[in-house]
């Protein structure tokens, strides 16, 4: 019952994106804008002088970023459910609270996974290299990436009132990040007080992980990659539980006090 809960409410998400080419269409805009002009704008000016291929690094960056943040995004209809009573509906079935929440992180996983694609072609049409190892690194870490920023969108999302108030609140919670995890730039060697913080940042994990694979064996290696593969593993895996079993527990509980 609990695999069937879970694979209904991913699905019904998945669709309801298809389904509205708006948002579909303007969720590739702002990444393609990214990749281009402002890798591009990146690699004339110091690409060649350090050494990296700066349209890639960014390909790199704003595919993970994209992924962790839509899927984050996605999980504010919870509260356009809870308006309508739908989560109330949900929360009386006898399905597990986790399984019913845990779906609702899955089905905007797989919606910013059709957005990855389009992401991917993208990078192919401005000269990303792309082999098989890199592919699969994408997907792979392209979905855990999902996992993480739809778990983490329930834990911001658990303690506010409205859906208006979370797309108040969500560019703040993001935009530092985008600087913090180094979607844009590398962040070796930050002082302290920055370093701090880019640890604490849920986007930096993600983001080291995917350059981890996708240079693993190129001469820019060192210089883009921060930590090992498993420490980013391990971090979020464990970023991926807390988030999730905290911010189901912190749902229901403002549920059941409505």
């Amino acid at each position: 019952m609990a695999a069937n809960a879970i694979l209904t409410i991913a699905f019904r998400d998945l669709v309801k994106l298809l389904k509205d080419r708006t948002r579909l269409l303007s969720s590739f805009i702002f990444p393609f804008v990214l990749i281009a002009l402002l890798g591009g704008m990146l690699q004339a000016g110091f690409g060649d002088r350090i050494g990296i291929n700066l349209v890639a690094f960014t390909f790199t960056g704003v595919y993970i970023q994209t992924l962790f943040q839509s899927s984050a995004l996605g999980v504010i209809s919870l509260l356009e459910d809870r308006e309508n009573d739908f989560t109330q509906e949900l929360f009386v079935s006898p399905v597990s609270r986790y399984s019913i929440v845990f779906g609702k992180v899955l089905g905007e996983s797989l919606v910013a996974m059709v957005q990855g694609i389009g992401i991917v072609v993208f990078g192919l049409v401005v000269g990303v290299h792309l082999g098989v190892t890199q592919i699969a690194g994408l997907v792979v870490v392209g979905l855990a990436s999902c996992l993480v920023g739809g778990a983490f969108g329930i834990v911001i999302l658990a303690n506010l009132s409205s859906q208006r108030v979370a797309n108040q609140l969500f560019p703040f919670v993001f935009l530092p990040q985008f600087f913090l995890a180094g979607v844009f730039a590398p962040i070796q060697g930050l002082p302290i007080y920055l370093e701090i913080l880019s640890r604490a940042s849920p986007l930096r994990y993600p983001v080291d992980l995917l350059r981890g694979m996708f240079y693993s064996g190129q001469p820019e290696y060192s210089g883009v990659v921060v930590d090992s593969v498993a420490l980013n593993l391990v971090v979020m895996a464990g970023m991926f539980v807390v988030f999730l079993v905290a911010g189901t527990w912190l749902f229901v509980r403002n549920e059941r006090n409505r």
